[in-house]
């Protein structure tokens, strides 16, 4: 006599039968929360071959116990770090070490050449390389040629690179670069750049809207032990047009790509988003760091590598209405990237679809987006235009 699922159905105690999958966890005794749905109905029929019952329920046995060591095994991989979301140097990987800029000058046919190189960490000791000659952007990359590569790090530690322009290693700090045949042009030392206006002081006449001392001019503010203000809030004190300065920091998430890699973004009035994200090395677009979302893409990424504090320079100006509440002039705005001008006076025609606020002559807050994803801001002042 084999067994069947509706074998499994007769042996299982009515007051506890339900789906096939419920039943056989009653059947083998296993608790309701294993993954026996993975299995399915045609290997279980296939059981109704074998003649002996315990034999088949042991076969059973054998599978369902290979399906939850996996899912356990799945849960493990995710604890390691698969969901990684670094906020603080305390929580990174050891691949935190490789990714980011590397600078300095290389000799390639006779003459120095300038040559500055983004590392993103990809996760799995896997890293893409972005190479930029004349220097890293806004430190003399011209804004054109850009050359890719993967790499991966090897068992004694060294990370390799490889295209069709040449090839590359980086080792305790440094990041060596050859041509296809190996033949060295010299080597990039490691660097951390800060943005010019990090720490700016709020001029005369600014609204201090968040010092780290308190969360009170915040709506649903939390912040952090240390005093950093967290995602997900609005200020209570209301703009129209002036200077916004705020220092960001995106979280540290290799495994992350594109849009779910350290994601939110700054809203002016709660209307208008200058969109923030770990953007590192990417190409620049309307939905990375620097970009007003979805009209402008910023003309140089100037996004530092995550858990790099950055800075936003914002000089918006209101849009204009009339008294029955008719638009008459789009809003505008200019911003700087850790010190680059990446907006110049780009008008507003519109919006943020995912703006919190309607358009209108009136007021509104600074509003930090929460994507689900974690960052930090500090020193946030406003200076109204006169």
């Amino acid at each position: 006599m084999g067994v069947s699922p509706r074998m499994i159905n007769q042996l299982t105690p009515p007051a506890r039968r339900g789906s096939w999958a419920a039943n056989l966890h009653s059947w083998l005794g296993l608790p309701q929360n294993g993954r026996v749905e993975q299995i399915n109905r045609p290997f279980l029929e296939d059981l109704t071959m074998i003649r002996c019952p315990l034999i088949a329920r042991c076969l059973a046995v054998a599978v369902v116990a290979g399906l939850l060591a996996t899912t356990i095994t799945s849960a493990a991989d995710k604890k390691k770090g698969k969901k990684l979301a670094a906020i603080t140097l305390a929580e990174v990987d050891a691949d935190f070490a490789v990714q980011g800029e590397y600078s300095g000058t290389i000799v390639e046919d006779g003459k120095n050449v300038r040559l500055g190189i983004q590392v993103i960490a990809l996760g799995d000791g896997k890293f893409r390389a972005v190479a930029h000659p004349g220097g890293l952007p806004g430190d003399g990359w011209g804004g054109v040629t850009k050359i890719e590569a993967d790499g991966a790090k090897g068992d004694d530690g060294v990370v390799r690179f490889k295209s069709d322009k040449g090839q590359g290693w980086i080792k305790k700090g440094s990041f060596t670069v050859a041509n296809v045949d190996g033949k060295e042009f010299g080597s990039l030392k490691r660097v951390i750049r800060k943005s010019p206006t990090l720490g700016a002081k709020p001029p005369k006449g600014a609204v201090v809207l968040f010092d780290g001392s308190s969360v009170e001019g915040w709506e649903g503010g939390k912040k952090t032990d240390d005093g950093l203000l967290m995602q997900g809030t609005r200020s209570k004190h209301k703009i129209q047009s002036g200077r916004v300065h705020i220092e960001f920091l995106t979280s540290y998430m290799p495994y992350a790509r594109e849009q779910d890699r350290s994601n939110s973004g700054i809203y002016l009035q709660g209307r208008y988003e200058v969109q923030m994200l770990d953007s590192f090395g990417l190409a620049g677009k309307n939905n990375e760091s620097g970009g007003i979302y979805e009209i402008s893409d910023p003309s140089t990424n100037m996004c530092f590598p995550p858990l790099s504090w950055q800075t936003y320079d914002i000089d918006y100006t209101a849009a204009k209405f009339d008294e029955a509440g008719k638009k008459t002039a789009n809003g505008r705005i200019t911003v700087r990237h850790n010190g680059v001008v990446v907006q110049k006076d780009v008008e507003l025609p519109r919006i943020t679809r995912a703006a919190p606020i309607k358009e209108s002559a009136d007021a509104g807050p600074i509003y930090l987006q929460n994507h689900g994803n974690p960052l930090r801001y500090r020193n946030i002042w406003f200076l109204q235009a006169k």
